[in-house]
């Protein structure tokens, strides 16, 4: 038998392989990135800080980490590309040195009303496998316990040919058992419908009784059910007969001919479930989700007590424990349950399942449940709860890119994710890092500084090194990065209060809490303390409450911040008086819209499983607009060169002159006060950063007419020295009269309150009490909660 024999070479130097070990980005100019050159040590942890809007996600997420997802799909067959999506090569000329990247960002989680956070970790595939192995009585397979799958059962006949002209039938049947509550179909939740938001019963069909969105009197929608035949048009509703009323309402899809088209009508609720309800409600139009919150009530499902399963699947317990009732729990408590079980048929999937379970409570998220609806999480939540499944990952040489991982929490745990971020750089892995907080720029190896300014001001890289060299560099970060609000000397006096009594939403204990009127508010506490309990579930959505959350705007490619803040409408008009033609020639997505790209600007070239190629129109060259729009003007410009106008000089612009639209001015002068006066009106939305999406929110929101605004976290996304503006804007509304309650975990903002209301001690169950009420500097000086401690820190007390 032979044995291999190794022969010890003396290498001449280090391995050639060994260098390797920085990622080289050259000429990089994706969406406002100036031709930027860098190099990124691989196996560091290095934070791009900048003013928002300067391109830190331009180069991380969209030029590295969007080419390595490309080059990784490019290794798959052809045939399995045509079912990826087709992404473009960003705008770079080199990018070498490129590793596998896995991004975490901080997109909000779908919101289909069955998508949980359990469902999203395959913590619940797991309890399921569970109960189908340990639970009594035994049900079934996995499947009998998931709310996402029906019981079906059917049976037949099929006929066998067995040649020579003999057949034979043969009998089949099939049968499926799954966990679905019936009455909800899983969703945990039946909605209601209040028929007098819908239509005015003492008109009659050629009447026009709707007030659903679309549901207007000469649309194809009315005029399905007006010249259906089953109703007489001119009998008012109230009066129709019972049958009258059931097809009205409820009536199946059925085909009818209408002017020789066939249609196909159906009744009226049915209609609006497909239409409105099964959608998710933040991606509806505003208008639309009015309607639906006016006319639409969600009541926890009498049937299966919101849990969303059957009661068969309720009935298999492990020990006096059902698969809702481990759901239901908070996780930390969940994953104590699992230790206790012992069993070694099924030991390797409790292993797996106490390490998902421990990692929630490591990464802060031991207070969630997993019943608890993925679209409910905020940015933060989401964004850590995809973290989980990297945290145990044997995964090593991976570049993880992550935006801003600090938010939604408060200090006390920016310090437990800044550990896990040096974990996977430990593990020897690249960590990109999209930061803004001082706590988190303080753990890198290495720093990269975006700027100077925002928009077509930024995109160039204004530092590289360390933390201390970004301390003197003289850059906007490097000048605020030891920014310290002062806590104000007075404050001002209340003018009432907004009183809350016995609020028990989610986590709250029953609390009483007066909150002032007519100063800044701040609402402080841990990540799960139920802050957003109380300021959302507790304060009545009532006339003059201005409630602005972290739900993110939406919108395509032809949405920009003209379209969202209703200034387009304004600007048309301006026009369209001032030449005397249509308001619709000046829409790019309506009349005015160039005929051959359809008012996109660019020409989209289908290449299959290749990347799309997006061209200018040659015909609009870019403008969006017909030849003949452009035309006609507006204070001696037309309609392309104002939305290619900033927002500093369209105030200017509409402010005076012949241009002058006080409608137009008043939203500029919004623009202009959140910070976004370097924006043009046409920048598409799906180009601005996480930052200016929430301040263009903010703009929007400042416009109705409310006493009251609540505000989720408006910092979020916001540079050092974007804060310090927003705290100005606060100001400037408290001062006009305005209440303000903000819901916040940056420490500037709780120093330059008037007020501060406290919640925790901890988070889920040891949280929902209120720890403190008073000033900030009662709390700076009493130090008994977190928060008191971390403000004393901050502010140097």
């Amino acid at each position: 038998m032979s044995k291999a024999t190794t022969t010890d070479r003396q290498s001449p130097g280090p391995h050639v392989a060994d260098s390797h070990d920085v990622i080289r980005v050259h000429g990089a100019r994706e969406n406002n990135l100036r031709d930027v050159s860098i190099e990124i040590p691989k196996r560091r942890l290095t934070v791009f800080t900048g003013v928002s809007g300067s391109g830190k996600s331009s180069l991380v997420f969209d030029t590295i980490a969007a080419e390595s997802q490309r080059l990784i799909n490019e290794t798959y067959s052809a045939f399995l590309q045509g079912f990826m999506p087709n992404l473009a090569r960003p705008e770079v000329d080199v990018l070498d040195g490129l590793t596998t990247a896995i991004a975490v960002d901080q997109q909000r989680m779908g919101s289909d009303p069955r998508s949980t956070v359990g469902t999203a970790t395959d913590a619940n595939a797991m309890l399921r496998i569970l109960f189908s192995r340990l639970g009594t009585p035994h049900i079934g397979p996995p499947g009998a316990f998931s709310f996402n799958t029906a019981s079906v059962s059917a049976s037949g006949g099929f006929t066998v040919d067995r040649g020579a002209d003999k057949t034979r039938t043969e009998k089949v049947s099939f049968s499926r058992t799954g966990g679905m509550c019936t009455h909800c179909e899983g969703r945990g939740t039946v909605s209601d419908i209040d028929l007098t938001q819908l239509y005015d019963d003492s008109k009659s069909l050629s009447e026009d009784p709707f007030t659903i969105p679309t549901y207007t009197g000469g649309g194809w929608v009315v005029r399905v059910i007006a010249e259906s035949g089953f109703f007489d048009k001119d009998k008012p509703i109230r009066e129709y007969t019972k049958k009258e009323r059931h097809d009205f309402l409820y009536r199946e899809p059925v085909k009818v001919k209408i002017n020789g088209v066939n249609l196909t009508y159906e009744g009226l609720i049915p209609k609006l479930q497909k239409t409105f309800l099964s959608k998710d409600r933040e991606s509806m139009q505003p208008h639309i989700r009015a309607f639906v919150d006016r006319a639409v009530t969600f009541t926890r499902c009498p049937d299966c007590d919101g849990t969303r399963l059957s009661e068969l699947a309720r009935s298999s317990k492990i020990g006096k424990v059902n698969i809702a009732d481990a759901c239901a729990m908070e996780i930390r408590d969940l994953a104590e349950w699992v230790r206790g079980l012992d069993e070694p048929s099924v030991a390797p999937l409790l292993t797996k399942l106490r390490h998902t379970l421990d990692s929630f409570v490591e990464i802060g998220l031991g207070y969630l449940s997993l019943d608890r609806a993925s679209g409910t999480l905020s940015g933060g939540e989401a964004q850590r709860t995809k973290m989980i499944r990297h945290l145990g990952s044997s995964l090593t040489d991976v570049t993880y890119v992550f935006d801003e991982p600090s938010i939604g929490l408060h200090p006390h745990d920016i310090q437990r994710m800044n550990d896990l971020l040096l974990r996977l750089r430990d593990k020897g892995n690249t960590v990109l890092v999209v930061e803004h907080k001082p706590e988190t720029i303080a753990i890198a190896d290495h720093v990269v500084d975006l700027g100077p300014g925002a928009g077509t001001a930024g995109g160039t890289v204004c530092f590289e090194g360390t933390l201390e060299g970004l301390r003197g560099s003289g850059t906007v970060t490097g000048r605020h990065l030891d920014d310290r609000a002062k806590i104000k000397a007075t404050v001002r006096k209340p003018t009432g209060a907004l009183e809350i009594r016995g609020a028990s939403a989610n986590n709250l204990q029953g609390v009483d809490v007066d909150i002032p009127l007519g100063v800044l508010t701040v609402v402080t506490g841990v990540a799960g303390s139920g802050k957003s309990s109380l300021v959302h579930g507790s304060i009545p959505a009532e006339e003059g409450v201005v409630a602005i959350d972290q739900t993110p705007i939406r919108g395509s490619r032809r949405s920009n911040p003209a379209t969202y803040t209703g200034l387009a409408d304004p600007i048309r008009k301006a026009f369209a008086k001032a030449n005397g033609v249509k308001p619709a020639l000046f829409s790019a997505n309506s009349e005015g819209a160039c005929p051959t790209c359809n008012g996109a600007g660019v020409i989209y070239t289908d290449l299959a499983i290749m990347q799309s190629v997006a061209t200018p129109c040659e015909e609009c060259e870019g403008r969006r607009f017909e030849a003949s729009v452009l035309e006609y003007r507006l204070g001696g410009r037309d309609i392309s060169e104002v939305l290619a106008m900033p927002v500093t000089e369209a105030e200017e612009f509409f402010g005076t002159g012949e241009a002058r639209t006080p409608a137009a001015h008043k939203i500029l002068e919004r623009l202009a006060d959140v910070g976004l006066g370097y924006l043009t009106l046409g920048q598409p939305l799906t180009t601005l950063s996480g930052g200016e999406r929430q301040r263009l929110k903010l703009a929007t929101h400042m416009g109705e007419k409310g006493g009251v605004y609540v505000l989720d976290e408006p910092t979020t996304g916001l540079h050092l020295a974007d804060v310090e503006q927003l705290l100005g804007l606060l100001d400037r509304l408290v001062d006009s009269g305005k209440s303000v309650i903000v819901i916040e975990h940056h420490q500037a903002v709780m120093a330059h309150a008037d007020w501060i209301i406290d919640l925790g001690p901890g988070a889920g169950h040891d949280g929902g009490r209120i720890v403190f009420e008073g000033t900030p500097a009662d709390l700076v000086e009493a130090r008994s909660t977190l928060t008191g401690e971390h403000l004393a820190a901050y502010v140097g007390a």
